[in-house]
């Protein structure tokens, strides 16, 4: 059965979906998952040595005070740039097609990353790190793609895998960064003998980034294929051919056709999600885009992404902090151990349990359950300090506590999965499906890129001046999750067919 034939009978029973669930396309799932990857992996390598680089560039005078402030401008200019970005990205791919926009984004990435690692100066370090944000900022338009190949059957088995891409990336990522820097002292017999990684300490671990960005760019040329039919492209060639005349019937053949034969499925399936205008040959402005529903969709995914990273920096930093000023007072050695496993537990609960529980209970009572587990990941970091504070270390309650905590984050985790898909539910047509995915995630990223300072800010501020008892930065959280509660309860309902299955 064609995708054709598919739009003719949209209308299957409810056991015919449950019995005969479209499989994926592993290849095209493979490969947008592999241009996901590369984000983690060039956002996160630079964290073990950023501050020695900084350092090295000679840019703080000595002052190692003024370390974690040059190093928080490198840091923070890649989700700044990946903000500014993203959205143009995910506007281009609507007029010009999914493949061009997305092989852009590694390309430049490896070769922003191989600049990076040749820097020898600060502001070329902060330069290059903009680059990375802005060719990482297409990441939104293979969110797209993953809505495109999929259908109603299987699109939350394709989102649930999307948390396993970054729990793996961001645990590669530091490894690499970590393991492959300054490999002249590391391995003087080899690569001390070799005067460019003297004067390139870091250039080793940049490399590694850039090579599993420019793969992905490499397999994406040769294997993916384009989702976006040819008639909803700009034809570029036809600025220039005299007669106007770009119908050919090599450029209105779909890439993508028998869903049946190649388990994938078309744009046609897509069109019965996402509303699509009466003239087909007509886009809508952009304006249409911004959708009552739309609007709220965006407003919660934002603040599900900055209450959600927040709590990600206060991790770390309540973690290391000395038991005496709140803290529970661990070695990095230990934080890392705990965040990586987590990171594991996370990826697998995911990709095993994610996309059942969505064809279940449905994307908006995930979303509306998952979220009450901020109380309990934020509640427990003042149960944990008081009980490391009368222990005077870590015991078994205060390991209680922090399992109890990461356990928590994990059933949290879904919210993510659920949120992608209610952008897709929500876009009011097709045709806009990579801006609405943008402006998705420039509204994610900008919370992401504000977060980790604000947190950290109000962490410092309530220990020193000892406000609510030191606790004054979990009760200012709490409050942001009764926001995020409440604002849940204004996201649109689920369509039909989706409310109907989840019963």
């Amino acid at each position: 059965m064609t995708g054709q034939g598919r739009r003719e009978d949209d209308s299957p029973s409810i056991e015919d979906r449950k019995v005969e669930r479209t499989p994926l396309p592993k290849l095209q799932i493979f490969i947008a998952f592999l241009i996901q990857f590369a984000e983690p992996v060039t956002a996160t390598v630079i964290y073990p040595f950023v501050n020695q680089f900084v350092r090295e560039t000679g840019i703080t005078g000595g002052d190692e005070t003024k370390t974690g402030y040059y190093a928080g401008i490198v840091e923070s200019t890649f989700f700044l740039s990946e903000t500014l970005t993203v959205f143009a990205w995910g506007w281009l791919s609507d007029l010009l097609g999914r493949k061009p926009v997305l092989l852009v984004g590694p390309l430049g990435l490896s070769l922003a990353m191989l600049g990076f690692g040749l820097s020898t100066t600060f502001w070329p370090l902060v330069f290059f790190r903009a680059c990375q944000g802005m060719f990482n900022g297409n990441i939104g338009v293979s969110k797209s793609v993953l809505a495109e190949i999929t259908d109603s059957t299987n699109i939350a088995d394709a989102y649930a895998l999307t948390p396993i891409m970054w729990s793996s990336g961001a645990t590669i990522g530091p490894t690499l960064g970590g393991v492959l820097s300054s490999p002249a002292s590391r391995w003087p017999e080899t690569f001390g003998r070799i005067p460019f990684f003297h004067h390139h300490p870091y250039f080793l671990p940049c490399a590694a980034a850039a090579l599993i960005a420019f793969t992905s760019f490499f397999v994406s040329a040769i294997a993916m294929k384009e989702t976006l039919p040819p008639s909803k492209r700009i034809k570029l060639n036809s600025l220039w051919r005299r007669d106007g005349n770009t119908a050919h019937d090599d450029e209105t053949t779909p890439l993508l056709t028998d869903a049946t034969s190649d388990h994938c499925a078309t744009i046609a399936v897509v069109e019965r999600a996402i509303p699509v205008a009466e003239s087909e040959e007509e886009r809508p402005p952009l304006s249409k885009l911004f959708v009552p529903s739309f609007v709220i969709t965006v407003a919660n995914y934002g603040l599900l992404a900055f209450v959600d990273m927040s709590v990600s920096a206060l991790i770390p930093l309540v973690y290391s902090t000395p038991i005496e000023y709140g803290g529970l007072g661990m070695d990095p050695l230990k934080i890392g151990s705990i965040m990586g496993f987590f990171a594991i537990v996370n990826g697998t609960f995911s990709g095993l349990f994610l996309g059942s529980l969505v064809r279940r209970y449905g994307t908006l009572n995930i979303y509306r359950t998952g979220i009450f587990t901020f109380f309990i990941v934020i509640g427990l970091f003042p149960v944990g300090s008081a009980l490391a504070r009368r222990a005077g270390g870590i015991d078994a309650f205060v390991v209680s506590v922090v399992l109890v905590q990461f356990l928590s984050l994990v059933t949290m985790s879904p919210c993510y999965a659920s949120m992608m898909l209610m952008v897709i539910e929500n876009c009011p047509n097709k045709l806009l499906l990579g801006s609405a995915n943008g402006a998705a995630q420039m509204v994610t990223s900008g919370a992401r890129a504000v977060a980790p300072a604000f947190a950290s800010s109000l962490f410092s501020v309530s220990i020193q001046h000892n406000l609510l008892g030191g606790y004054a930065v979990y009760y200012i959280f709490m409050a942001l999750t009764v926001i995020v509660i409440q604002a849940s309860r204004y996201l649109p309902s689920p369509p039909p067919a989706q409310a109907t299955a989840s019963q």
